[in-house]
């Protein structure tokens, strides 16, 4: 289920020594982590590699956060820099067959990793977003999205509530999400989030 709690709480709780939050901040972000690092090509080894170097930087620099809404880019950004460090280091010390492009094929796609990058990000506005909404109309949208979908009826005797009112209770869940302040930062900054019609709105990450 989703995690309640935001970045600022997780950085700050991890900062003071909580494990619990140092936990949820490498689950909540490890997918980020290797969806990076696989644009490098880097053996299994050398992806653990950076692997753990990105987390151990985490660490180092948690008070140094100032941020914490910035921490997917902090994180993929670190990682890109650690996994280029590892690409350099290898060039330097095998020979480069002229007819292998792999080595050329190791730089990452700056477009693509921007991509995943933002799609992180929306993310983390949306699960920031569902934490600030009652635990009832978070529990409510998220049963909206499960896969396999649930009826109206299912959803309506879970939560104890008649299935004509859930279609009404929708759109007003949405617009308060949508007026979230984590939702409102990541619009204030240029980005795309529909979560009015929902068809751009992605829940089903976050849980």
């Amino acid at each position: 289920m989703l995690g309640t709690r935001t970045n600022t709480d997780l950085v700050e709780a991890a900062a003071r020594g909580d494990q619990d939050g140092w936990d949820e901040i490498v689950q909540r972000y490890l997918p980020l982590v290797f969806s990076v690092i696989r644009r490098y090509r880097l053996s299994s080894k050398d992806a653990e590699d950076v692997s753990q170097t990105v987390w151990l930087r985490l660490v180092e620099h948690l008070d140094a956060i100032r941020e914490p809404r910035a921490l997917p880019m902090w994180i993929a950004t670190t990682t890109r820099n650690e996994a280029l460090r590892l690409v350099t280091a290898h060039r330097r010390t095998t020979p480069v067959d002229p007819l292998n492009t792999s080595a050329l094929d190791a730089e990452v796609d700056s477009a693509a990793l921007d991509e995943e990058l933002l799609r992180a990000e929306r993310q983390q506005a949306i699960r920031d977003g569902l934490a600030e909404l009652s635990p009832r109309h978070r529990e409510l949208l998220l049963l909206l999205v499960v896969d396999p979908p649930l009826s109206y009826e299912e959803i309506g005797a879970r939560l104890g509530m008649p299935v004509g009112s859930i279609g009404p209770t929708r759109a007003r869940c949405l617009a308060r999400l949508r007026g979230s302040s984590a939702v409102q930062v990541f619009l204030s900054a240029g980005r795309d989030m529909d979560v009015t019609g929902g068809e751009r709105l992605d829940f089903s990450t976050v849980g």
